[in-house]
């Protein structure tokens, strides 16, 4: 099962997410942040309000995405 062990906030809704795996990779959720709970994020002040879970990154707004997901969208770091 593919987990995120760590994230960097890259600025400009870009993290830098290191997988279990041993991969890193760059992913920019910008074009993600929309509708009612990932909406919110395009506040910067509440998309750097994260962190990690046993297994994926968790907003304070309780938004949260799959690590397979982050993996797909994001580009080698």
């Amino acid at each position: 099962m593919l987990r995120i062990l760590d994230v960097d906030y890259m600025g400009e809704y870009k993290l830098r997410i290191k997988f279990s795996d041993g991969v890193t990779k760059l992913v920019d959720l910008k074009p993600y942040l929309t509708g009612e709970v990932f909406g919110e994020l395009l506040d910067k002040s509440k998309f750097i309000q994260y962190g990690l879970t046993c297994v994926t990154i968790e907003w304070a707004n309780g938004a949260d995405l799959a690590p397979e997901f982050l993996y797909e969208i994001g580009t080698a770091a």
